[in-house]
């Protein structure tokens, strides 16, 4: 394509719902394409289908598309010198082309109604033939159609597609196709209420407004002919076609919201971070040069080539998504992280202070509320996190006794009295030492107790960020829990078990299947802990 002119390129959504995950998919690689080649990107919006199109639907296009970064040269906002850039808008353009197509012979009025285009399919069915209209009026007296046209009859304008041959087009990624022009029904460019179907205004529109290539997904295919055959009717040069391949569920079958959100500003208010988004968007089809899977819309640009895209169904992984923000969450600065989050949250005071102890751990930014919950607020419910934990060896006289001493001593350790991270360290690893406890279990005991969770940011950062009196509210409110606790709760674990004896060998590969022995009534119960590693 080298000494190519610049490449004039669009898409053209249509308003009837939340911006989708197609449109964006689309964009980028118009985008890309005409950026690469010092060309114009043009936003369409297709809006002759009044049905189906809800207020705010293009307002939300737009946002959607300034989020991704993919800044259009030309559309119905900012305008240019090919507008309007609504088809709503273009009613007269589409009346004067198929006028024309009319008086040309390469068009006709059909008067079919509703029931008769039913009982024909059902004859059709009834004799195992394809459906598709059959040509009534292809060749009704044109003199009649106008009168009846001018009489206020209801009817639709068909293109006249011939009846043998071939249509053929070069697509840029799949090479040639063809489609015998007898499988090709005589398509509806304008319907009973004057507007355009999506054929003709799409046709007449690209060519009006210069589009050089048409870059869409595989869907359009087998429309392609028609658009051939509307370009070859009107005597016009068509555009070059691409067709990228579909977006698909992990099942192979077409991505659709009820197996995948398929909204733009779904994945915007999870936290997705849109460079991330592009980016994963990207690697659905296009491979740069070095294999990566990690690269910028700028080096996606610098290294476009039709070569290196992919015609294979892409598979959105909303999982790989996600593991996609996390790794780019962590390599934003502290300050690009704050920056992020200041609008998900409504009291920024110490937003700094825990960004910087949950950074490295979510995947989303809208999981930075619910993972810093701990941090506000006093009580906690202990209940949840309780049925799932479990100290061995240890009773629920010893956890108790020790939290009571771990309270006390943070009140008298000069290390600990400062109530920084450093200095709760250092006293919590000599507390340790000193009562015999291994770190691993006090640590994992702290961390239930100050956050409610087996897993959480850094332990003494998220003490020190909690702070000193509510640490100690925290405490008191775990003391009094485990000591209410009753003996057949979920949360006390049974006493340790004897070890079993070997089996034969011949019983290696069998499973003991003997329920184990009930706890006594009054023995002490170990108190439930997981096993949570030493931070």
């Amino acid at each position: 394509m080298d000494g190519m002119k610049p490449p004039r390129v669009r898409i053209a959504p249509s308003p009837t719902g939340d911006p989708h995950v197609g449109t964006a998919y689309i964009g980028l690689f118009n985008y890309v394409f005409a950026r690469k080649h010092g060309g114009a990107f043009i936003v369409r919006i297709e809006d002759t289908d009044r049905a189906r199109s809800t207020e705010g639907s293009e307002e939300a296009i737009f946002a959607a598309l300034r989020w991704l970064g993919l800044e259009w040269d030309e559309g119905p906002d900012i305008g240019g010198p090919f507008g309007p850039y609504r088809q709503s808008e273009r009613g007269p353009i589409y009346s004067e082309h198929v006028d024309l197509l009319l008086a040309t012979g390469k068009a006709y009025r059909c008067f079919a109604t509703k029931e008769e285009l039913e009982a024909m399919r059902e004859t059709q069915k009834a004799e195992q033939r394809p459906t598709a209209y059959d040509g009534r009026y292809r060749d009704y007296d044109r003199a009649q159609a106008e009168a009846r046209a001018r009489a206020g009859e209801p009817h639709v304008v068909r293109l006249k597609v011939p009846r043998d041959g071939e249509t053929v087009f070069q697509d840029g990624l799949r090479g040639e196709v063809r489609f015998e022009n007898r499988l090709i029904d005589d398509a509806v460019i304008m319907k009973s209420d004057g507007f355009p179907t999506y054929h003709l205004a799409n046709v007449v529109d690209d060519h009006l407004m210069g589009i050089t290539h048409v870059i869409r997904g595989e869907e359009w295919i087998t429309s392609t002919p028609k658009h051939i055959l509307l370009y070859d009717a009107f005597g016009w040069t068509p555009p070059e076609f691409y067709h990228l391949g579909l977006l698909r569920n992990a099942d192979r079958s077409k991505l659709s919201k009820r197996r995948n959100p398929v909204s733009i500003d779904h994945y915007r208010e999870l936290g997705i971070l849109p460079q991330t988004f592009l980016n994963f968007l990207a690697t659905l089809g296009f491979s740069i040069a070095d294999d990566r899977d990690r690269f910028t819309l700028d080096e996606m640009i610098e290294k476009f080539d039709w070569s290196r895209v992919s015609v294979g169904g892409p598979v959105f992984d909303g999982r790989k998504l996600e593991a996609f923000n996390g790794d780019d969450i962590r390599g934003l600065s502290l300050d690009e992280f704050v920056e992020q989050l200041q609008s998900r949250v409504l009291a920024p005071a110490r937003l700094r202070e825990l960004a910087a102890l949950v950074h490295e751990r979510i995947n989303r930014l809208d999981d930075f509320v619910p993972y810093a919950s701990f941090f506000f607020g006093g009580a906690l419910d202990y209940t949840p996190v309780l049925a799932k934990f479990s100290i061995k060896k240890r009773t629920r006289a010893e956890v108790l006794d020790v939290l009571t001493e771990f309270m006390q001593g943070i009140e008298r350790d000069p290390d600990a009295r400062g109530f920084t991270a450093e200095g709760l360290e250092r006293f919590s690893r000599t507390f340790c030492e000193q009562t015999g406890w291994k770190t691993r279990d006090i640590f994992g005991l702290l961390r239930v107790v100050v956050t409610g969770r087996t897993a959480a940011p850094g332990l003494f950062e998220t003490m020190a960020a909690v702070g000193k009196d509510r640490v100690r509210l925290r405490i008191r409110d775990a003391l009094r829990v485990i000591s209410e606790l009753p003996e057949e709760a979920p949360a006390v674990a049974a006493p340790p078990q004897p070890a079993k004896p070997k089996k034969d060998k011949k019983d290696k590969k069998k499973k003991d299947r003997r329920p184990p022995e009930a706890p006594s009534r009054g023995a002490e119960q170990p108190v439930s802990q997981d096993k949570s590693s030493e931070t």
